[in-house]
This record gives structure tokens, sequence and C-alpha cells, in this order.
């Protein structure tokens, strides 16, 4: 009876493998619907499924280290480093289609996913929202230079879709979101077509603070191409790792301190961190109302413009949005973007004491090439544009949230209010989720020390949380109670970083500048700026020869000065395209692969010398 009964499931399916195979070949079908198919053609299947030539694109050429992992062509077009601009004019000829592109994005995520490990999670219905793209460009409605285009956002902003939202942690694992974070929706409906979550530092780097940039335990360790066994940059690691690396064209992180502007110039790519206010908080896995922002990645400053444009705006949800009222531009930011005739006229500052004292020779040399370049364009260079306060709000050792603390002083420290807005913002985003235990901070301590194998609860467990989760201790000490030295500490920070820091620096003693240039490597650099809320945009600059990891230069400004800030990055980076920046070997660096199968994890302890 057992044998009978296998025998008609066999006949069954043998009955359902024909019609199957039919769809795959419409040749096929036809002999299949004759009688006339035989063992032949299952074999021509199976050979043109077997691949005989793998290089030089699906296995890394161990003999060609410099081109490990070349990007293959998608539909007869060359994707790598391909600008918006670019994607859309093969879009609007018909030699690529939306649905296409997301294929051949997805291909690039597969040859590389063992390697960076930059994509946390694809969206299972991507697909189907580029075909439906397609579909309202074959009926001449294109909704702008968005449309069509795959993108990334980091795994802490909300998407009402089958995407999980966790910020790397299984502690939210299955949690149901109310609705797509305002910066989501926004890139929907400018035609933007979600790709996936990006990896990222677990908790955007709140939970522990002796940790490995890029890890968390959902997504595991993602990497930078440029070299494997160093610090990629955090905590937007994998946003800014897949622009570098052509697994994306833009993408979105969050910044509290540092989380766009690090990753972006560790990874030789623009990032824009936006001025607190300007893009919506709402729907993202928060840490800090006073600090949080959504910026952008893109492989040049337009492409980075373009999705800025789409997700700034003022948000019910979000009340510090109300602030960019009368401080925007009618238009957007697009038409900032300039080339380097713009830096005519211009003056700029060099905090060197704040700031450029403290980089590297090598650094500071290859960056100062940059900036005599930009003087050599017509800009006005006017060093020791110094913060007043620099000597008391810039640590000398490097960055440090907890520095006011250092000097003995918690009440000077930005650790102070943050660790507090923490404990009060994350039980009110928790309150939003459905389908989830998980209700404060508490909880998430207990979960971490509960499933210690996998989220590393306690120190020394794992590897990638040295210090295990005592940032969320210290958060979780302090009951979110807003204190007299919570006020204070907010207080001294934004003053001594705002009207006492990169506005004095600006105003120059009466002899203002437009801009300050600094050394984004610097970490204190966009830690001033974290504080004060400032908008900071950084462009490639040079690789160092010691680790061949970027950096970066970047232009920092006062409150809502993107305008400005993006003509001055844009005619930067127009300057480092021509003849005289390429022979000097400014600007953005392909990948080199170093230490591509090392499998150590990356911490700040590795980044000596880079």
């Amino acid at each position: 009876m057992v044998a009978s009964n296998w025998r008609a499931a066999a006949a069954s399916l043998a009955s359902l493998t024909l019609p199957i195979i039919a769809t795959y070949n419409p040749g096929i079908g036809e002999l299949a619907s004759r009688n006339e198919y035989n063992s032949a053609n299952f074999s021509d299947l199976a050979a043109s499924e077997v691949l005989n030539e793998p290089f030089p694109y699906y296995f890394p050429d161990q003999n060609d280290a410099a081109n490990l992992f070349p990007m293959p062509q998608c539909n007869g077009i060359t994707l790598e480093e391909a600008t918006i601009d670019q994607l859309q004019q093969y879009m609007s000829q018909r030699k690529l289609t939306s649905v296409q592109l997301v294929t051949c994005y997805m291909q690039r995520e597969y040859q590389t996913r063992e390697y960076i490990n930059s994509i946390l999670q694809l969206n299972p219905d991507v697909l189907t929202i580029a075909a439906t793209l397609d579909s309202e460009r074959a009926h001449n409605r294109v909704r702008g230079p968005l449309h069509g285009i795959p993108f990334l956002i980091k795994d802490n902003i909300a998407s009402k879709d089958k995407l999980e939202t966790t910020a790397g942690s299984f502690a939210l694992l299955g949690s149901i979101v109310p609705r797509d974070a305002f910066v989501v929706s926004q890139l929907r409906q400018a035609g933007a077509v979600l790709l996936g979550k990006a990896t990222l530092s677990e908790w955007a780097d709140m939970r522990s603070n002796n940790y490995s940039e890029g890890y968390s335990a959902r997504g595991g360790q993602a990497r930078s191409s440029y070299n494997f066994t160093v610090n990629p940059g955090g905590s937007s690691t994998g946003s800014a790792i897949a622009v570098a690396n052509n697994v994306v064209t833009f993408a979105l992180g969050s910044e509290t301190d540092g989380s766009v502007i690090n990753p972006a110039e560790r990874n030789a790519i623009v990032g824009i961190k936006p001025t607190v206010g300007l893009t919506s908080r709402a729907g993202v896995i928060p840490e800090s109302t006073h600090q949080d922002t959504i910026g952008c990645f893109g492989r040049t400053v337009r492409d980075a413009v373009y999705a800025l444009d789409a997700i700034y705006g003022v948000d019910p949800r979000d009340n510090y949005t109300s602030a960019q009222i009368g401080e925007t531009p009618v238009g957007g930011y697009v038409p900032y973007i300039s080339d380097q005739s713009a830096l005519k006229g211009a003056r700029f500052g060099l905090p060197w004491a704040s700031f450029w004292a403290l980089a590297d020779p090598e650094q500071q040399t290859i960056l100062l090439s940059l900036v005599s370049l930009i003087s050599s364009a017509g800009a006005t260079i006017v060093n020791n544009t110094e913060l007043p306060t620099y000597q008391t709000i810039v640590s000398p050792t490097g960055w440090d949230w907890d520095y006011g603390s250092t000097r003995g002083y918690p009440n000077e420290s930005e650790y102070t209010y943050i660790k507090v807005d923490f404990y009060n913002n994350i039980a009110t985003y928790l309150s939003e989720l459905t389908n989830t235990r998980i209700r404060s901070l508490a909880d998430i301590v207990a979960f971490n020390l509960a499933n210690a194998g996998s989220e590393g609860g306690l120190p020394a467990l794992n590897p990638a949380f040295g210090s295990g989760q005592d940032g969320f201790l210290a958060s979780l000490a302090t009951g979110g109670i807003m204190n007299e030295t919570y006020y204070q500490a907010l207080s001294f920070c934004q003053a001594s970083t705002r009207q006492h820091g990169i506005d004095a620096a600006l105003a120059n003693n009466g002899t203002p500048v437009d801009a300050l240039l600094v050394p984004p490597d610097v970490a204190q650099s966009y830690q001033v700026a974290a504080q004060a809320g400032y908008p900071v945009v950084t462009v490639p600059a040079g690789v160092h020869s010691a680790s061949g990891m970027p950096f970066g230069i970047a232009v920092m400004g006062t409150g809502f000065s993107e305008a400005g800030l993006v003509r001055w990055a844009s005619a930067i980076e127009d300057l480092t395209l021509g003849d005289e920046g390429r022979w000097l070997g400014l600007g953005r660096s392909m990948p080199r692969w170093e230490g591509y199968l090392e499998r150590n994890l990356p911490t700040e302890a590795q980044c000596f010398g880079c």
C-alpha cells in the first residue's frame, strides 16, 4: 500500500514536470505539447545552467588582488559607478528597466555578500515594486530623478512592509511597526525602490562602549572592501559600504554622533549629515531627540542630494522639523550643485588647532594639497579660524562622547543627556510596536542577558561586544530623569559648540568665512557638529598608504546651511575630478580588497595609522 501510494505520487509529480519546464522555454514547451520531449532536451537544460567561465565576475580571481570583484554588465550596460542621472537616461531610452536594474544590483549583492556583508535583508517585494514603476514609466509618468532607482535604508529605519526593523538586534525580531518612517514614505512617493535593509552597528552603537563597528547579532560583521581588517566606520556601516561597492546607488543612514560622516569618509563616498530638524526622525529607532538626524550616502554629491531633496520636510510626527520653516530653499538643494567655478570668491576657514593639528602627518599633507587646489581655484583660505571653546570641548586623544566626565564634569558631557534621552526615547518608540514583548530599555537588557549566546549581554562573551551592554546599563541607571545635571550638560554642550563654537569660528572676529573645512577622520570634528545639531558634508579626498583606508574632507556650517554646503562640496568634488586633482591622487578611490579572506572582527584598536 505504501509502495502504491509512492508510485502514485511519483506519477503525479512527473505529470507536473513538463508544464513547469515549459514556463522557462517556449521552445521546449512546444516539443512537450507534441510529446517529442526526450533526454537530450533535459541534458541541454542542465548544461545551460553550468557556469563554465566563472571569471572575471562570479568568483574572486585570487591571482589579481586589485580587481577581485569586477561588476558584471547589466543588459550590456556598465553599472559600476553609474550615477542616478545616467541610470535615468538608460531607462528613458529603454536600454534598462527598473526590474533589470534591481535584478543586477541584487546579483551584485550576491556576488559580494560573503565578503562585505552590506545588506541585512532583501525586500521580497522589490521586483514587484520595480515592475509597477516600469509600468508608470511606460505610461509616461516619471515621478522624478529617483523613479525606479533602488536604495537601501539602515535597519533602524522603519518600513511598513515585509522587512524587519530591528536595529540589528534579535530583541525586535518579528515586531511590527505602525507605519513607514517619514523618510521612507517620502522616497516611495518619489518613485525610489526599497531594495532592503542595510547592516549596521547594533542599536546604532548605543548598547556598548567597547564594540566592533558594523557588527550586529542579526547581521554579523560588515566589512570595508578597502581593508577588511580595520574599522569600517559606523554605525551606518552597511549603508555606506553598499554604496561604495556599487551594491546600490544611494542609501540612508542615521547619525547621533558621527554615524553618517564616519562611514562615508572611511569608504570614499559622499555623506550628508543634515541639521537636526531638516529630516524627520519619526519611525526611526532613536538615541537622542537632541542629536538624531537622518542622512544620505551617494558616490557623488548630486546623487546624495537627490536623496536629501526627497526626504527633507516638515513632519507633524516630529516637532523638531517645524524649525526648518523659512530656512529651506524653494526648489530644494539640487539647484545649488555647482562646479569648481563656484569656488572663486569663496572664503573657507581652517580650524587648525581645533581639528587639523590632530590629523596624522600623511593626511595633513594630502588634505593640504587639496586646500591648495581650492585656493588656486579662487577661494580664500583663512587659517586659524578656531572654535573659541576647543580647548575645553575637543578631546586631544580622540572621539569621546563622555569627554566632560573624562575631565571631571558630567554636567559638561554629551553622554550625560544622551543616556537619559535614550531611556525615554526608546520607550516612546517601543510603545507603538505590536507583536513584541519588548516595551522598555529594561526589557532589552533582560533579553540580552537571557540570550547571551547571540546578544553578548555580559562583557567578554562576544568579542564584538567587548563591554557587553554597558551603554544600555548606563542609560538604565539614569531612570530617564531629566535632572539639573542633565539640563546643565545639554545647555553647556549646545552653547559651547554653537554660538561659542562653530558660529564663532564662522564669524572669525568680524571677518566671516562661508564654511569651515575640516578633516573628518579626526572624529572630534563631527562630534562637535553633532552636539551643535549642525550639518556636515564629506567628500572623498585621499587614501592612507599604511592601511589603504580612504579619508575625506568635510565642509561644516551653521544650522540649516545645507544649500551653501552642497554648493561648496560639489565644487570641491568637481575640483578633485579634474586633471590636477587626479594627478595629485585626490577624490574617490576604488576598493583594494586588502585582507578579504580574513574574518577577524574589525575594532577601533585595529585602526592604528588609518
